[in-house]
């Protein structure tokens, strides 16, 4: 151990310890440049953040926010982690239909630090007779597979096991998940739940298979449908808790039961509430298994597999993704996942290509090997906000979950609707949310790029399209960009047909330093709905702004200056534009009585609404 010198270096010693106080009088001093005269603890909710389940992020957290002893990784209640040290299992999904191409991808995968594999099986990914000539060349013993199978779950599983038998791989060496989990596919499809098989399954691999797991629970079905975090976690513990009494009433132990199951939960980008996520996780999962009677067994760790969030990758300007990935990824990372699977960046534009699996894979490798992310047990351990964020989440999603169990358990809450109703009432919050970009979606809602080339990929089998419902019922999908893409569309239709987008003309007062912020808010706005702004010439008055409306091709003007100049020229400039055959002028700015503008936009407003309402103007086909 190396003992420094004594310089007499005592950092930041002279100054005295700042006081709660003295920090919420700043605030006090900030908020009124802003126009809002409010003081104390007043001052402070001003600058708290309003999250899904009710909680509220607050600006300042100190050692008063602490919460109780988190334990150590390793040991129950797992808050900390299942395991002692970090890392994770680095698992690449694969969904093409055609074995010999998913072999050619797994191999490469594999050979370039994938460490195991998801496959889709079935009618929505690769068939059940593929499954031998997709593995093959791959060690089964050292390369865990994951099924995910839906209706054809019995088939997979037993072809899957049979290629165990087949190749000599030893029992104890067999590792993943077969992927049994009929409540997801119910929330999916809405068919009726049967347990049988999936039970059957699970006493199987307990006989011959001690290493190898039946069962998930995922909730990527509720996540995909617009669930909150914590209806997300209340679904998955409600699901959990159900497959516990099938399988214990079957015979089996809890502590084998138990290890059954893997849960599966999505990671966004939101990288706390990812982190808060996982964590709660374990730690209600550890209160079940405590009630279970099997606190001490080493089954009760829950296992997870963390999936960058489908709900959050957008199709315009797909190249972003990567970015929002990589903070899934980190957010997973750090919150314990015990394996993580990053979607490539054209995942919902339909089936990856080499490229896109290569950056998808690379991402966690750097986070492992070069970020040494894995070298740290609970990185986010101690952080006073991510601790409060976790046990207040705890808290919804255990709310939740005690709601799905007085509804009858999870499988009744489906059947009634109950899940549904709640989801979609959380959803329709946030669509709104989105609508006013108070949620920004980066080149789709915020920096468009209309001059993008489109990325095109072949058609993932079996996927239902965002705000398409899924055949045959179930829970619906959804998209964070779902209301701007129809937006979008309708725009890329228009050029098609016609040559050219919709325009709106950006009627910009005064010098620059008077319009450019609200010019660059309207360009930003316009076009994350398709419209093409023109800004030509740079400013304009009453007198010129008749001619420049005229060469602009647009139907539509949109009023950008300062509120002292709108003061002075709005409503001459307005009517000008008006005789010039504007169907509708708009201003930047909060709404006023301006004489002649139809409409205002700022920051804040509805943007679909916004949006929508101006292509039907422009005769913009839906």
């Amino acid at each position: 151990m190396t003992v420094l010198p004594d310089d007499g270096l005592t950092l930041a010693s002279e100054f005295p310890d700042a006081t709660h106080e003295q920090w919420q009088r700043l605030v006090e001093g900030v908020l009124r440049k802003s126009g809002k005269h409010v003081s104390g603890a007043a001052a402070e909710e001003a600058l708290a953040t309003a999250l899904d389940d009710g909680l509220v992020a607050s600006p300042l957290y100190t050692a008063r926010d602490t919460a109780p002893d988190a334990g150590y990784p390793g040991f129950a209640p797992f808050l900390r982690g299942g395991r002692p040290v970090g890392g994770w299992d680095v698992r690449q999904r694969h969904g093409r239909p055609e074995a010999d191409r998913t072999n050619e991808a797994v191999l490469a995968d594999l050979e370039n630090g994938v460490t195991s594999l998801w496959l889709t099986v079935g009618d929505a990914g690769l068939p059940v007779t593929g499954l031998a000539r997709a593995l093959d060349g791959v060690y089964l013993d050292l390369a865990p597979v994951v099924l995910d199978a839906g209706p054809d779950t019995a088939a997979a599983a037993g072809e899957l096991l049979r290629l165990y038998e087949e190749r000599g791989v030893p029992r104890e060496e067999a590792r993943g998940n077969l992927g049994a989990d009929p409540l997801g596919a119910s929330a999916r499809t809405g068919e009726p739940v049967d347990t049988e098989a999936a039970v059957d399954l699970a006493r199987r691999t307990r006989d011959r298979y001690p290493a190898l797991r039946a069962l998930t629970v995922d909730a990527l079905p509720y996540h995909e449908a617009g669930a909150s975090a914590g209806q997300e976690l209340g679904a998955s513990i409600a699901t959990g808790v159900a497959y516990l009494r099938a399988l214990t009433a079957a015979g089996l132990a809890t502590g084998d039961a138990l290890r059954q199951l893997e849960f599966r939960y999505a990671a966004t980008a939101d990288q706390f509430l990812t982190i808060a996520k996982l964590r709660a996780a374990r730690r209600l999962w550890a209160r079940v298994a405590e009630v279970s009677g099997a606190a001490g067994d080493a089954g009760a760790a829950q296992r997870q597999h963390a999936v960058t969030s489908p709900v959050m990758m957008t199709r315009r300007d797909p190249y972003v993704n990567m970015l929002r990935t990589t903070i899934a990824c980190l957010g997973a990372g750090v919150g314990g996942a015990d394996a993580v699977t990053v979607l490539p960046f054209d995942h919902e534009l339909g089936l990856p290509d080499a490229f896109a699996r290569r950056i998808a894979r690379n991402t966690s490798s750097i986070l492992l090997e070069e970020s040494h992310l894995g070298r740290v047990a609970d990185p986010a351990g101690g952080s006073w906000y991510v601790e409060r964020l976790t046990g207040e989440l705890a808290h919804a999603a255990w709310a939740f979950f005690r709601e799905l169990e007085r509804a009858g358990g999870q499988g009744e809450a489906l059947r009634s609707g109950l899940v549904g109703e709640r989801i979609a009432a959380t959803w329709a919050e946030r669509k709104r949310g989105l609508a006013r970009r108070r949620e920004p979606v980066t080149g789709v809602s915020e920096f468009p790029f209309l001059a993008e080339k489109p990325v095109e990929r072949e058609p993932a089998p079996g996927v239902p399209r965002p705000g398409v419902p899924r055949p045959g019922g179930g829970l619906p999908r959804v998209r964070r960009d779902e209301d701007f893409e129809a937006l979008r569309a309708r725009s890329d239709a228009h050029l098609a047909a016609t040559g050219a987008r919709p325009r709106v003309f950006l009627a910009a007062l005064g010098p620059a330093s008077a319009h450019t912020a609200r010019v660059a808010f309207a360009s930003n706005l316009f076009q994350a709905g398709g419209v093409e702004p023109v800004h030509d010439p740079v400013t304009v008055d009453a007198a010129t702004a008749a001619d420049a409306f005229a060469r602009s091709g647009a139907s539509v003007a949109c009023l950008c200056s300062g509120d002292a100049l709108y003061e002075e020229q709005a409503e001459e400039v307005a009517e000008a534009l008006r005789s010039a055959g504007a169907r509708q002028v708009f201003l930047a700015g909060r709404p006023g009585e301006y004489a002649g503008v139809d409409a205002y936009v700022f920051t804040g407003c509805d943007a679909v609404g916004v949006l929508s309402s101006v292509l039907d103007r422009m005769g913009v086909a839906p």
